[in-house]
């Protein structure tokens, strides 16, 4: 065992000990994030407007702050974006990260000196978790990867900004900046193909052990590795150990990468975000993430079938239950309060607390009253992948209104075949059974006659990312929505049907 292994799993002992005493403890844990995020603004603009000096408990905190999203916070994060300070947290965020907003352009998310180690740490933590698990720390002496926006950085008034991947490369620690790849140079290019083409050829010839990312920016590395060296990616990285993914669910991938891998490596699950980084995998035998109480974030809760009334239930971690669909809302050390991230959760454990991100508040199909979320076509496309022995690289779902003729309205499934079922009826009968065995709104309307069955429309190989490309938003951060509630990109998708 190396000196640099050996040291890993001293630390991560080490870590796995204070993260025992958090997770143990989490409604005190909770509380007492709550009370100092609230004591440390209560001079700031925003404390002030708000009366946090009066903010005694939660229930003081729902009547004085009510729920945002980022454009009811704008005005606020305007004036630190033109330099001012003590707006929204203490001083000035040291970063922006920059994001693509829905309906004002580009978002910018502060992130503060605080913020930015507990991102930072979380990243860590995940992986030092897994090695007091797994007892595995050889990967630590191999090359890693993350596949990644640029690095360079913009300013604004004094404050760097960026795409927080980028801002997170500044973070890496001395003792892994020689184990890192790609080269600074090839992760500053801008362009995703030419990117993606210089790290094949950067790391093709390199003993990779841990290599990180979205899981379809990795699948198009992946490809490319192969075609290149014909080999499947464990024969060519005989050491290749551990994938380390985020912002989208792999298990719809899984197949396709056991494939181009040709062997199962051991994965982790994280959950970050430019406003936090909120979770991360704690188990390799057990579904679902670790939600991280003592990383400088108060949360709330909303049910999502609640979320668009008037006055919604705002509940703590105490009061959550099981398998239920909640909104996530954040207070952070960056300076977001009562802030709706815009994702939804499910808890699959209360002891400790561990959850599965189930969609996007505004990422659902509702256009009959199904309201059909995204772990619920997710469920689906992976039991019918499983058993007709279908591989896919890459689906969405959209509602189809009206028909040509006069059949009835349907959901439309556009599909990007790895390999096609052998039998396509009955992977499309598994797929709608499956929706209605998960979803009774969609069972009722299928039964009353409302809905036709769903309907697959496959794409030809390599359309998502051209539709992606078509976009601007090939590579980095940018996912393909699963799901949406219009046919905006499912109408951008018809030019690459098969």
């Amino acid at each position: 065992m190396s000196i640099k292994s050996l040291a890993a799993k001293i630390f991560a002992k080490r870590i796995a000990k204070q993260t025992a005493k958090w997770r143990d403890n989490p409604v005190a844990t909770q509380e007492a994030v709550f009370h100092e995020l609230v004591q440390k603004a209560k001079r700031t603009k925003f404390g002030v407007d708000h009366g946090f000096e009066h903010i005694k408990s939660h229930e003081d905190f729902k009547k004085k702050v009510p729920i945002r999203d980022y454009e009811a916070l704008k005005p606020y994060v305007q004036e630190v974006v033109e330099g001012k300070e003590d707006i929204l947290w203490p001083g000035k965020p040291i970063y922006f990260a920059k994001t693509s907003g829905t309906t004002s352009g580009a978002k910018y998310i502060p992130i503060t000196d605080t913020s930015i180690k507990h991102q930072v740490n979380a990243s860590r933590n995940a992986i030092l978790n897994y090695i007091n698990e797994t007892g595995n720390a050889d990967f630590v002496t191999g090359k890693m990867i993350f596949l990644q926006g640029s690095p360079e950085l913009d300013e604004k008034n004094g404050i760097k900004l960026g795409r927080l991947s980028g801002i997170s490369a500044h973070y890496v620690p001395n003792y892994l900046q020689k184990n890192r790849l790609p080269s600074w140079e090839t992760n500053c290019i801008e362009d995703w193909e030419t990117k993606v083409n210089t790290i094949v050829e950067e790391t093709m010839n390199e003993d990779m052990t841990v290599i990180a990312g979205i899981p379809s920016w990795v699948q198009m590395y992946f490809e490319k590795l192969e075609s290149k060296s014909g080999q499947k990616i464990g024969d060519l990285f005989k050491n290749f150990q551990l994938f380390i993914y985020g912002g989208v669910n792999y298990e719809p991938y899984r197949a396709k990468f056991e494939g181009l891998i040709g062997k199962k490596v051991d994965s982790i699950e994280l959950f970050p975000a430019s406003e936090g980084f909120f979770a991360y995998q704690d188990a390799q035998n057990e579904k679902g993430m670790l939600l991280l109480l003592n990383s400088g974030i108060f949360y709330e809760f909303v049910k999502a079938d609640e979320f668009f009334d008037e006055d919604p239930e705002r509940i703590t971690i105490k009061d959550v239950e099981l398998h239920v669909n909640y909104v996530m809302i954040i207070s952070t050390d960056a300076g977001l309060w009562a802030y709706n991230l815009g994702d939804t959760i499910q808890f699959i454990s209360l002891k400790p607390y561990k959850i599965i991100v189930s969609g996007r508040i505004k990422h659902f199909i509702s256009a009959f009253g199904e309201h059909v979320i995204a772990k619920e076509v997710e469920e689906a496309m992976q039991l019918a992948v499983n058993e007709t022995g279908a591989s896919i690289n890459e689906f969405t779902v959209a509602p189809q209104i009206t028909p040509e003729g006069n059949q009835l309205p349907y959901h439309e499934w556009l599909v990007e075949f790895e390999r096609e079922p052998s039998d396509m009826a009955k992977f499309i009968e598994i797929l709608d059974v499956s929706l209605q065995k998960q979803n009774s709104y969609y069972f009722d309307l299928i039964d009353g006659k409302i809905l036709q069955t769903l309907k697959v429309t496959p794409i030809k190989e390599g359309g998502f990312n051209a539709y992606m490309k078509s976009i601007g938003k090939l590579g980095g951060q940018n996912k393909v929505q699963r799901l949406a509630n219009d046919r905006k990109v499912a109408d951008g998708l018809v030019s690459f049907k098969k």
